[in-house]
């Protein structure tokens, strides 16, 4: 298994910022087998997996074993640095929603052995991470097979802003949902509604990615919003899967337990590597 930690300048953040990588190698069954395990030009299916607030793009590898996971499935994992962001683009300075759906992905394609496309690609998060997934899911779902979202949802234009101003007093160190949003009584039906591009799709007959929600019972701070976006999705007519799951909280243990049955069963993952030839095939 490679780990591979990355700083890199963005064009979108305008400064550096950094990556982890994860990508399956060979495993110790495969040696003591005698397995041909590197072929040139072969590619993984790649998840982008998207940090909570006040995390960093480190957190996962610290919190979870996603590094099994991911070697187990032969999946290839992003996971980049966003900072408080939401995973949006500030009115005035980084645009962290454009470096994750534009740049990255292109940083991805070059540098990396990973498949584009669509049936090999998925995006996930937790909390904050879990905003940005649904959110740039419902955007591009072209681009998506799945999302998955751990203990959270994107925002909605109700109750933003007196959303805001709890956030703001609570947590007067975190960036104002305005700097991202601008006039938050103009959310609703814009483009930084998740909700509004979502119906816009379905409306269009773009299927959205199969929709995979998992939270726990005790959650009192993701529920509510959990439970709004499965209802609302389902009643649009997407693919939709929840899980709620007892006696879990905000917590860790959680996210690693929703990890680990997202890529063992959830997601459709092929488990393997993609071996030249067989994208044009489609197999």
């Amino acid at each position: 298994m490679a780990v591979i930690r990355m700083n890199l300048l963005s064009k979108s953040l305008g400064h550096q910022t950094n990556i982890t990588v994860i990508l399956p190698t060979m495993t110790y069954g495969e040696m003591v087998e005698g397995e041909t395990v590197y072929q040139p030009g072969m590619r993984y299916q790649l998840m982008y997996l998207l940090h909570g607030s006040h995390g960093d793009e480190t957190d996962y590898l610290h919190f979870t074993n996603i590094v099994r996971y991911a070697d187990e499935a032969k999946l290839a994992v992003v996971m980049p640095a966003a900072d408080n962001s939401e995973y949006a683009d500030y009115l005035q300075g980084p645009r962290y929603f454009t470096w994750i759906t534009e740049e990255l992905p292109l940083v991805m394609r070059t540098l990396f052995p990973v498949s584009d496309r669509r049936e090999d690609t998925f995006i996930a998060g937790l909390s904050m991470g879990a905003n940005g997934a649904m959110k740039i899911a419902a955007t591009y779902p072209a681009r998506f097979a799945a999302a998955l979202m751990m203990s959270g949802s994107a925002r909605s234009g109700d109750g933003i802003e007196e959303s805001a101003r709890r956030r703001m007093a609570l947590l007067p160190a975190m960036p104002d949902i305005s700097d991202f949003y601008g006039d938050l009584s103009q959310f609703s039906g814009s483009s930084f509604d998740a909700y509004a591009q979502a119906k816009r799709h379905q409306q269009e007959g773009t299927p959205l990615p199969r929709m995979f929600f998992t939270c726990g019972s005790e959650d009192k701070l993701a529920l509510p919003g959990c439970r709004k976006a499965v209802d609302f999705l389902t009643e649009l007519g997407c693919d939709v899967f929840y899980e709620e799951v007892p006696g879990y909280r905000h917590e860790w243990d959680f996210w690693d337990l929703s990890l680990r049955k997202a890529i063992s069963g959830w997601l459709p993952l092929r488990k393997k590597p993609i071996l030249p030839g067989e994208e044009q095939e489609g197999k």
